[in-house]
């Protein structure tokens, strides 16, 4: 097929446009003229220059295009106001469903995200959890499901996904939690008795993929994670096999921690420098993410392959190689990644 893929140049688009070039799919990827392209070129994937919040450059990428995977965004970053948030994540959606809607498009999968739902309160959290967005980012991206949701109830085929924590190889996101318990200076703040659920990117690939193409997922909403949630104090352990470092006892109270956050926020958000330090970063250790893939698996046969500890190895495994990490990666972490080749 010939697809187009919004977000190409980020983390998750990047790895889901190499995914699709590599099984055959003629692949185009929307991105900025200013955007390193070089990645996606390497891989044979066509690059339509242009941007999301711009209805004629979308309509021209996605001409021709049999699928569009909307996985375009723009994630927790405090340097910019929330009308940014708002032309990305919602404008950019709105764009995407018009231009499906005008080109004849089969099939449109738009990236959500569980944060949709906020802080969980029962565990786990399936798809009809109420919503309960708790920053900019979590209410555009909510907008902009809605606006999915209005074009699928007008009968354009769209399925919605709703991913967790994802990582992996080329994701940069967790490397300061590596690259802090492999140096000494991370401190769990709060109990660490929270839960999180990780999504390991190439699971997550396949779920869109998946929604792309069963009859049955257009209209549906489907939460896309891993196989299962762990409790910080377990992550934060495997993190510590995987750099080779233990991680020093005790833990920082959260509220000292949050007052920094906001100072620094109060402090570099007029002069649009990202903060060190800001409050939706501390959701990872006050919230509890926990979710179920279990529609997903019973309506379309989607399960999530690969193990926390497995994905954190290959993650790490990166790292090291790209010279994230301090020296070498240790003995048994290469020993375990080579036995899985």
């Amino acid at each position: 097929m010939r697809v187009l893929v919004t977000g190409g140049t980020g983390f998750t688009g990047g790895r889901l446009a190499e995914m699709l070039a590599a099984r055959g799919d003629q692949v185009v990827a929307l991105a900025r003229e200013s955007s390193d392209t070089s990645r996606l070129k390497k891989a044979g994937i066509e690059i339509a220059t242009g941007d999301i919040r711009l209805l004629d450059d979308v309509v021209r990428a996605a001409d021709g295009c049999e699928v569009i995977y909307n996985i375009a965004a723009l994630y927790r970053a405090a340097k910019f106001p929330d009308s940014v948030y708002y032309d990305v994540n919602v404008g950019g959606a709105e764009n995407v469903l018009h231009a499906a809607e005008k080109l004849g498009t089969k099939r449109v999968v738009h990236c959500s995200t569980v944060g949709v739902h906020g802080k969980v309160k029962q565990l786990p959290v399936d798809e009809t959890a109420p919503f309960a967005p708790g920053d900019i980012y979590q209410e555009t991206k909510l907008a902009g499901e809605m606006k999915a949701k209005e074009a699928a109830d007008r009968g354009l085929p769209v399925v919605i996904t709703r991913p967790a924590g994802i990582y992996g190889p080329g994701d940069m996101r967790f490397l300061k939690l590596f690259a802090t318990i492999q140096n000494g200076k991370f401190r769990m703040i709060g109990s660490g008795d929270v839960v999180y659920h990780f999504t390991y990117v190439d699971d997550l690939c396949r779920g869109f993929m998946v929604c792309a193409e069963h009859p049955d997922a257009v209209g549906g909403t489907y939460i896309l994670c891993g196989k299962k949630y762990h409790p910080l104090t377990e992550v934060v352990s495997i993190v510590s096999e995987c750099v080779g470092v233990p991680v020093k006892r005790g833990s920082i109270p959260v509220w000292p921690v949050m007052a920094a956050a906001t100072l620094c926020e109060a402090v570099c958000r007029p002069l649009k420098i990202e903060p060190p330090l800001y409050r939706r970063r501390l959701d990872f250790f006050i919230k509890d993410r926990a979710f179920t893939g279990e529609k997903a698996s019973r309506e379309l046969g989607f399960e999530a392959e690969c193990s926390l500890r497995e994905g954190f190895r290959r993650t790490a495994e990166w790292y090291f190689e790209q010279g994230l990490l301090r020296g070498a990666a240790p003995s048994k972490l290469r020993e375990a990644c080579a036995a899985k080749v």
